[in-house]
């Protein structure tokens, strides 16, 4: 058996193992790197894997602490772990609650509202799941909703900020996207490739985010017309409605603000994401301080928090780099070309396998997990195949947020189980969340429909996109919707799949590092030539040739941030 083939079976096998150890509860972030290092030496025993591929790791870990872009997580998990600590979502609750509560379906309606507003603001999934359950829930049980839908309403509302931007899951997406992206353009022959901002991410998340939000509402509408029974509305006291406007009013504004200073600084230039996440800190703490909820406390308790949540992010970060790399080491990028393009259906079959798989791994994996998995290993292959990776990015976005509600290990029916006591049986909230699972399956099969939902605002923001590298072909058998000639882009499809499809073209100054994964550490800002990206994920090794230099404006502090 040659070495090759030697070391692709020891990748597939490798690839399964790390899946497996996972659901069986194994730490995330010590089994990527365990297993990577473990099949690492069985490849080396047998003669397949090169060991001085490890020294790619050292670059990888310097790409991680100086890249600008992931800087904007910790500022961000702050920014919501303080607004949390501000009560603001509380106010937000009360208030939205009594001003829609008199409609049938009111309350739903208003609980996705608020889910929305600390979306944009906060995006912390599990302290906006156990506020909306501590205090929607019984008011919604004492209306006497139906359990289900009220489970259902909150654990999906409390997971919008998974997609609907600034959200840490689209940063480190965005993130891995340019690896993706710069890694499957050098492949194509464009040795100066357009890299995908996360600010485009943003833009490109924030209607397909709405949109999702739009059908949620419609859910809880259509029940309250053809099931009236299952959300009556609240009956509300003469001292309750008294007021009602100045109270909305005054817990509007605050988080209104804060959404327009971060996401409007970004989307209109003047900031970076870093930098509007800087911003929405200092927010924030302002907010916090102006509702009296600021003192040593209070911060030392967020800072802990902050601390935590991001080294345990970054700690499975780090851990997926060494996966990675291994498993392109071993060869096991070309068995996944091989599988991808062998799809029934050509790129519309790969995609379909791929955003399959992720969805059947969130039954037992968290976002953070399955995004480090398979974006490295599958999104390179399909921008290859001709997907326009801006799309892709916000696709995987809309599935992994079904990772948050899908039994039996989804974090936020965790979240409610913990706060419900016996409002609501287990069951109750396992079968109320079906109805959302499959909203947000539409939500993705309506993007497909249109892809222009993701495209569209970054081209606006941030200009049209640049001519690419036609796709690749892979060997493997042609079949489905691809053009005579295999190439792809021929079909219903066009837009999304299209062969003269580019990457949005981030504005002057975007970013130039590919990701953390991939890249080598930033180019010096004096540089005159950009210096080799590591695309292949091996540069420093094997001598890939050197990009050219970027276009006037390029740089690492550009008005986009990502």
């Amino acid at each position: 058996m040659s070495a090759v083939v030697t070391g692709e079976l020891v990748a597939s096998a490798m690839f399964l193992a790390t899946l497996g150890l996972v659901m069986a509860g194994f730490p995330v972030a010590f089994t990527l790197a365990g297993s990577g290092l473990i099949f690492a030496g069985i490849g080396w025993g047998l003669g397949a894997f090169d060991v001085a591929i490890l020294n790619g790791l050292a670059s990888r870990y310097y790409g991680i602490m100086t890249n600008e872009v992931l800087v904007a997580v910790p500022l961000f998990v702050f920014m919501g772990v303080m607004l949390e600590r501000s009560r603001i979502a509380q106010m937000l609750l009360t208030t939205m609650g009594q001003l829609f509560g008199s409609l049938r379906g009111g309350l739903g309606l208003s609980v996705i509202v608020v889910g929305t507003l600390l979306a944009a603001s906060t995006g912390i999934v599990g302290a906006t799941v156990v506020t909306m359950g501590l205090l929607s829930l019984p008011a919604m049980r004492r209306a006497h909703y139906c359990p289900r839908l009220a489970s259902g309403i909150i654990c999906a509302s409390g997971t919008l900020g998974q997609i609907i931007p600034p959200s840490a899951v689209l940063i480190f997406m965005g993130d891995l996207l340019q690896g993706a992206n710069a890694q499957a353009q050098l492949a194509m022959g464009n040795f100066a490739p357009m890299p995908l901002s996360v600010g485009q991410l943003f833009a490109g998340a924030l209607i397909p985010g709405l949109s999702l939000v739009g059908l949620y509402m419609a859910w809880v509408i259509a029940k309250a017309i053809f099931h009236p029974t299952s959300c009556p509305p609240l009956v509300m006291t003469a001292a309750e409605r008294a007021g009602l406007g100045r109270r909305v009013l005054f817990a509007l504004i605050p988080p209104l603000a804060l959404i327009v200073a971060v996401l409007g600084s970004i989307l209109s230039g003047l900031a970076t994401p870093t930098e509007s996440a800087s911003v929405g800190a200092m927010g924030a703490i302002l907010l916090a301080a102006l509702n009296r909820r600021l003192d040593r406390a209070v911060l030392h308790e967020v800072m802990r928090s902050t601390l935590t949540i991001s080294s345990m992010v970054f700690t499975i970060l780090i851990g997926a780099s060494v996966f990675s790399l291994v498993f392109r080491g071993l060869g096991g990028e070309h068995v996944v070309e091989e599988v991808l393009g062998s799809m029934p259906g050509g790129q519309l079959g790969s995609v379909i396998v791929v955003m399959l798989l992720m969805f059947l791994l969130g039954f037992f994996l968290d976002t953070f997990e399955i995004m480090f998995i398979m974006v490295p290993i599958a999104c390179p292959v399909l921008i290859k195949l001709g997907v326009d990776p801006l799309w892709l990015g916000v696709a995987i976005g809309i599935n992994l947020q079904t990772s948050f509600i899908t039994p039996p290990f989804g974090f936020s029916l965790f979240y409610l189980r913990g706060v419900a006591r016996d409002q609501v049986s287990t069951l109750d909230i396992y079968r109320g969340i079906v109805p959302f699972v499959a909203l947000q399956l539409v939500a993705i099969v309506i993007l497909w429909m249109f892809p222009s939902m993701a495209t569209w605002l970054p081209d606006r923001v941030f200009g049209s996109p640049g001519p690419i590298a036609a796709p690749v072909a892979i060997d493997a058998p042609a079949t489905g919707s691809g053009g005579p000639d295999g190439a792809a882009g021929d079909g219903d499809f066009g837009g999304l799949f299209g062969g003269s499809a580019a990457p949005s073209a981030p504005a002057p100054g975007a970013d130039a590092p590919f990701g953390a994964l991939f890249g080598d550490p930033p180019a010096d800002p004096g540089e005159t030539t950009a210096p080799d990206q590591g695309a292949d994920g091996f540069g420093t090794l094997f001598g890939d040739p050197p990009a050219p230099a970027p276009d006037p404006g390029g740089g690492d502090f550009g008005p986009l941030f990502r």
